[in-house]
């Protein structure tokens, strides 16, 4: 017997390889979840708080190495936090939770972040030895942390013209209380 009569009722044939526009992994990744001021904003975190993590990684001796490792710490786990965010806005993950969660995890995450990468950019301008790689992550780990901040602000906005749309505005004190919760 051929293998071709053993196996062709059973199998199907080959659809071919996946050649489309977005075939692999870019099938998966939709950056469409976030207006284009938060996805520019979420690219900049990433590569600024990469770029700190790498000039402070280049410093080979410091005197006062407190603060550079305050900063190693902050700056690679900033970069990882906001991968993970992005990673979780851009790829189907994003379906599979929920996304008020997601929303919330984002603007305490992006809060935290900031005031921790701004305060050890701090501790670090107080303790470097003035080379150029640690001048460079200083510089690298403010505009990082403004960036955090920025987002957060953003969000923080959002929040703000939310709640106001679902408050009306005609409704006295008086009258939510008289009318029933099921209205």
């Amino acid at each position: 017997m051929e293998n071709g009569a053993v196996y062709s009722p059973t199998t199907e044939e080959d659809p071919g390889s996946a050649t489309g526009p977005r075939s692999g992994l870019a099938a998966y990744f939709f950056l469409g979840r976030l207006p284009w001021l938060r996805r520019v904003l979420k690219g900049l975190q990433l590569l600024l708080s990469l770029l700190a993590f790498i000039c402070e990684e280049v410093v080979s001796q410091c005197t006062l190495c407190g603060g550079l490792y305050f900063f190693e710490f902050v700056s690679c786990s900033a970069f990882l936090l906001s991968l993970l965010i992005l990673i979780v806005y851009c790829t189907p993950v994003y379906d599979m939770v929920d996304t008020t969660k997601v929303k919330a995890s984002d603007f305490y995450i992006a809060l935290g972040t900031g005031f921790v990468f701004l305060l050890a950019s701090i501790i670090f301008v107080s303790t470097h030895d003035r080379t150029s790689a640690e001048i460079a992550a200083i510089v690298f780990g403010f505009i990082a942390s403004f960036m955090f901040l920025l987002d957060f602000l953003t969000m923080f906005i959002e929040k703000l013209r939310e709640s106001r749309l679902r408050k009306p505005e005609n409704t006295t004190r008086a009258e939510a209380l008289t009318e029933p919760l099921n209205a």
